[in-house]
């Protein structure tokens, strides 16, 4: 199983060697994709108490001056109220109501005591935190998957790089040779042209190589989060890879669904699924507040008096219910919606077990093609080196041809590369395994 557990993880530029444990942790230290993950968790418990906000006390202060720069008229009916010198039959009368400064102060304090959407808010609360550090896992697998196939990637790259300056350094020397023999006479011009051929095409090769790397160790980088310009030594060999231990710690066994991060995040939808209904119906409870008001207010005709006058107090309370009647079955449509949605989840959850059982399958059967196609590179590789040696010794002792030599030479180099790609795919293979049985990354 391809654990990764957190461990110690390098951070300065000058720790700059990585096993691939090391290389995982610090990525998921550092790559940006998952920082922005956890950024939405903190994001989600600011959001999880500004729904618990909502039920606690509500306290606002209010202070007002008014200036009546002109006096709003009130119109009354003609009669003097009831003075029989004044014509009841006159106009209306305009009187001033109030005076020019006013003043007030206030605080009111107000209280939820009862409403179904904020109790089945406050239930959502846990699995919103729960969907978002599931969120924040799953871009932790990811980011172990990508640069576990990096670290491999980079390896494989190293090791071809290898062979191929050991292939170099074996043509060097039978060119030697070679040379000395023609200028003995003992073999044609030809034969020294066809060694330098070849000799130009691994040059050619290993520049290409060595190109490769660069760009490997430039991906590995990218996927760790790292500066591209910060030193970086992988200190794991792929050639020191355990085939045996790998085939039974890859031997396949019976998917645990719950294992898949993927899965578990649907179960949390679900949950919020069903609590997005409940919300839906308790919107048909009553709703209950309460709230407490006190405050002080004057008047005067000028500021001055405004401030020395007395003030009065005054102060209200109020109980408020709320008792939905009729919506014009707004509720009972969301209502439908949102079981729409529901059943969505868990058709969801059916599609992705199914996809899951495909993706163990196929990595299943691709690891068993990746071990079969190792071993049949690994003899390819044992008889290519046997092949080369037989042919140096025929060529040596005037039995054989340098034709003959080169293309053993190649036939080795060939051999060499498509052990190194099998071995690649094996552990490629192996990392699709692990993260279809979600044994990749275990937080």
């Amino acid at each position: 199983m391809l654990a990764v557990c957190l461990s110690i993880v390098p951070s300065r530029a000058q720790d700059s060697n990585f096993t691939l444990k090391e290389a995982v942790d610090y990525a998921i230290k550092n790559n940006i994709n998952v920082k922005n993950a956890q950024l939405d968790a903190v994001s989600a418990e600011a959001q999880i108490g500004e729904i618990r906000a909502a039920g606690l006390p509500q306290l606002s202060a209010n202070a007002n001056i008014t200036d009546n720069l002109i006096i709003q008229r009130f119109f009354l009916p003609a009669g003097g109220f009831g003075d029989p010198s004044v014509p009841a039959d006159g106009p209306p009368v305009a009187v001033k109501f109030g005076v020019k400064k006013q003043g007030s102060v206030s605080a009111t304090l107000n209280q939820l005591i009862f409403n179904g959407s904020y109790f089945i808010g406050l239930k959502a609360a846990a699995t919103y935190r729960e969907l978002a550090q599931k969120s924040t896992t799953q871009s932790k697998v990811t980011v172990a998957e990508a640069v576990t196939k990096a670290y491999y990637s980079v390896q494989v790259a190293v090791e071809k790089a290898k062979v191929l300056d050991y292939n170099i350094s074996r043509i060097d020397t039978l060119m030697r040779e070679t040379k000395a023999m023609n200028e003995s006479g003992f073999v044609e011009l030809l034969d020294v042209n066809r060694l330098e051929v070849q000799q130009n095409n691994l040059l050619t090769e290993r520049q290409k190589v060595q190109n490769l790397i660069e760009l490997s160790y430039t991906l590995l980088k990218y996927q760790m989060g790292m500066a591209l310009d910060q030193p970086l030594k992988l200190t794991d060999t792929i050639d020191t890879v355990n085939l045996d231990q790998l085939r039974s710690e890859t031997a396949q066994a019976a998917v645990n669904y719950e294992n898949r991060i993927e899965y578990s995040l649907l179960n949390t939808q679900e949950k919020l699924a069903v609590l997005d209904i409940r919300n839906i119906r308790a919107g048909y409870l009553p709703s209950l507040s309460a709230s407490v008001g006190y405050g002080h207010n004057a008047g005067a005709n000028t500021y001055a008096d405004l401030f020395t006058m007395k003030w009065f107090n005054n102060s209200v309370l109020s109980l408020n219910l709320s008792i939905p009647i009729f919506d014009g079955f707004t509720k009972r449509y969301q209502i439908e919606q949102k079981k729409i949605a529901l059943d969505k989840v868990k058709n969801g959850q059916t599609l992705l077990k199914q996809s899951i059982d495909l993706e163990a399958s196929q990595a299943g059967i691709n690891i068993k093609n990746a071990f079969a196609t190792l071993e049949t590179q690994k003899r390819n590789l044992d008889l290519a080196q046997e092949i080369v040696r037989v042919s140096k010794i025929k060529y040596k002792e005037g039995v054989g041809s340098n034709i003959e030599v080169i293309n053993a030479e190649s036939s080795f180099k060939e051999a060499q590369t498509n052990y190194f790609a099998a071995l690649y795919d094996l552990m490629i293979a192996k990392v699709d395994l692990s993260k279809a049985k979600g044994e990749l990354y275990n937080d």
